[in-house]
């Protein structure tokens, strides 16, 4: 079963990561200033995500370990990768249909 999850993680991954490998390919037509405001865009975007991120899980370990006093599992890299390679894709996507013409 563990390798039923990590397989679906890993294809989800690697479609991601080839949408946006495609999609940046597709930025040089735009043109040299509009290609880094998009990019520029979408990365500040999913960098806010990542902060939020982390922010909540800073809050949920404090209140794990100091008012439930249990211990704290962390977050789990793989669902935490894919889920920040949506976010910067459909980030990517949204902007380049904003700003791309």
């Amino acid at each position: 079963m563990d390798w039923i999850i990590l397989t679906v993680f890993f294809s989800i991954l690697g479609i991601s990561a080839i949408l946006i490998i495609i999609t940046l390919v597709s930025l040089p037509q735009l043109g040299d200033e509009r290609k880094k405001h998009i990019k520029m865009k979408a990365q500040s975007y999913a960098f806010a995500v990542v902060i939020g991120y982390a922010l909540i899980e800073i809050f949920k370990n404090i209140y794990v370990t100091i008012w439930k006093n249990g211990t704290y599992e962390g977050i789990n890299p793989f669902t935490f990768l894919v889920t920040i390679s949506i976010v910067y894709l459909i980030s990517l996507l949204f902007f380049k249909k904003k700003y791309g013409g």
